[in-house]
């Protein structure tokens, strides 16, 4: 009989011709993000457009890498004869150290490759290296940042100098090919809020004696 109620349609199960607004807008994040990580890689390569600087950029690369900073501090801590020196130095030691973990643990998980123009020269690199977010560099740089502004007393143009140096080495990392901006962007927010876990977990010689006694 024509009484009978038509049955429903199945749900179509095709792809969806109207993204979601998110979706577009990561999208159209990403093409901005490779594309104007590209156009500041000016040092990439010795025939870029800045390559004549890019020995310089290698040197302040070197600068924020982890070996130079734990070596430089784990030398600190076995001169030091001072009480409160062992501890901000060890407690350096342990945000350095917190700082490669954390960092290589988001870069295993993420695996997102480095810039196709990047020329993979760099200073003493892991397996991790390969991937290229966040920035390591840009995590140390600004949690040593945040550290030394806290931890030393130093007159105002070396404050200035400090923050500068941050963020020249965060800067470096784009300009040689070795990140996209967002890799930067991420590192310098990650290293500045790990400096907080530091704080909080700060090692004293009442939280952690036996640290304190091999000193």
């Amino acid at each position: 009989s024509g009484s009978s109620a038509a049955a429903p349609l199945p749900e179509e199960d095709c792809m969806k011709l109207n993204p979601s607004f998110l979706g577009i807008a990561l999208s159209s994040l990403l093409a901005i993000d490779l594309w104007a990580s590209k156009r500041l890689g000016v040092c990439a390569g010795e025939g870029s457009a800045w390559g004549s600087v890019r020995p310089l950029m290698k040197v302040i690369e070197v600068s924020g890498h982890g070996i130079p900073w734990l070596l430089g501090t784990f030398y600190g801590l076995c001169q030091s004869d001072s009480s409160a020196a062992r501890e901000v130095l060890l407690n350096l030691l342990f945000a350095l150290l917190l700082d490669l973990v954390l960092v290589a643990v988001v870069k295993g998980i993420v695996k997102r490759r480095r810039p196709t123009h990047n020329k993979m020269d760099m200073f003493v690199t892991i397996s991790v290296d390969k991937y290229s977010f966040p920035s390591g560099h840009a995590t140390r740089a600004a949690l040593v940042c945040r550290f030394v502004l806290h931890h030393l007393v130093l007159a105002v143009p070396l404050r200035v100098l400090v923050v500068l140096w941050a963020l020249i080495v965060g800067v470096s990392r784009v300009m040689l090919g070795r990140h996209n901006v967002t890799d930067v962007l991420f590192g310098l927010l990650l290293g500045y809020a790990l400096y907080s876990v530091v704080e909080y977990c700060w090692l004293s010689p009442l939280s952690a004696p036996a640290l304190f006694a091999l000193w």
